[in-house]
């Protein structure tokens, strides 16, 4: 319990982002840290010492540390990360909008360790109200209100390194082979993400474990938390297990998830990616992804590869291309294309200009998307 008198501090501080826009999106937590590519801001200290010798309560009659003595401090051990993403620009083509269009998500990141092993994350999202375009091809988080959109807690059991907890992708310890650096959803974990990507649908427990080699195992598996309860027959279960090998210039993936669909019908995935880098730095490196889903018998796929130049100037430059999804075999197959430069204007600021052609198919017309990205991380 004292470690969640502790972590009762933290409400008092998010009452301050009142004033923004919040929601409960959608959001990957692979790794809380992806929030901000920056050193986590500690609380140590962080605000003026005032001695009390009060009984300070909170709602419920908990105190808010120790010994019911505040003195304005969190655990020295609690970290805190921000980041917001912004997006202005308009697709031609879409059917709610081509207007020129302003869209943003943002995210707080809030770890704990209690033994220098472990973590507890918690992951606070929010983001425009809705999708300001029918594409959506940024899959930014969207809500109006602040809400915590995942808690895992991170430990070694032997030699394996195990996530728990609730909305959590299984993928979290999954390795991965994907050094591309996507513009837009489409593109992310190389096209591969109902495999190597894979999410969860509730309750989720995952592991993982490194071999001195650069091979590693990982698995896991998610249950919904509804009524019909955890690993029950009529409730949604998702397994899966990734083997992945990585080396000083290449690295290599495959991932097999099987999602039993409760009372409907069972869909099983392969994803295969990896990557290579050369020795000299003219030369971009090379990301590829495939996945083959099927079914109640019925089989599709999709692909991906994408090249990035990692020292363009100041910045780095991105080119992919790959399917919209994934289909059946006979089906007209769409692409989508797309080319970004990443420039990171300080430590806490980078802008990323992209352009990206979806194809529609048939009847139907392409869309051709221009837009700039600013992300914050502090």
């Amino acid at each position: 319990m004292k470690l969640f008198k502790r972590l009762l501090v933290a409400p008092a501080s998010l009452g301050l982002l009142a004033p923004f826009s919040t929601f409960a999106g959608e959001a990957n937590l692979n790794d809380i840290s992806k929030y901000s590519d920056l050193e986590n801001i500690e609380f140590v200290n962080a605000f003026e010492e005032v001695d009390s010798t009060n009984n300070t309560l909170l709602a419920g009659g908990e105190g808010l540390v120790d010994d019911l003595i505040f003195n304005g401090d969190f655990s020295d051990t609690t970290e805190i990360s921000f980041s917001i993403d912004a997006t202005i620009g308009s697709i031609d083509g879409d059917t709610t909008s081509e207007a020129t269009t302003f869209e943003y998500q943002y995210n707080i990141g809030l770890t704990s360790s209690f033994t220098g092993e472990d973590e507890l994350a918690v992951a606070i999202d929010s983001g425009s109200d809705a999708a300001t375009t029918a594409d959506n091809p940024m899959a930014f988080d969207t809500g109006a209100n602040l809400a915590v959109d995942g808690v895992t807690y991170s430990f070694p059991l032997g030699g394996l390194s195990m996530i728990v907890g609730n909305d959590t992708d299984i993928s979290a310890s999954f390795t991965g082979a994907c050094s591309y650096s996507a513009f837009t959803d489409f593109m992310s974990n190389c096209g591969t993400g109902n495999s190597s990507g894979v999410g969860g649908n509730g309750v989720t427990a995952t592991g993982s474990y490194v071999f001195d080699s650069g091979f590693s195992l990982a698995g896991g598996l998610s249950s919904v938390t509804t009524s019909d309860g955890i690993l029950s027959k009529e409730g949604t279960d998702t397994y899966g297990i990734e083997a992945a090998y990585t080396a000083d210039s290449y690295g290599l993936a495959v991932a097999y998830v099987s999602a039993d669909g409760g009372t409907g019908a069972e869909t099983s995935t392969w994803g295969l990616n990896g990557t290579y880098t050369f020795d000299s730095e003219s030369l971009p490196s090379i990301s590829v992804g495939y996945e083959t889903q099927e079914t109640s018998g019925t089989e599709s796929s999709g692909y991906f590869v994408g090249l990035t130049w990692s020292e363009v100037g100041e910045g780095s430059v991105s080119v992919g291309a790959g399917t919209t999804g994934l289909f059946t075999s006979g089906a007209v197959e769409t692409l989508i294309y797309e080319a970004s430069y990443s420039y990171p204007v300080n430590d806490n600021l980078t802008i990323t200009p992209g352009v990206f052609i979806e194809e529609g198919g048939t009847g139907v017309d392409d869309l051709t998307g221009v837009i700039v990205k600013s992300s914050f991380a502090f």
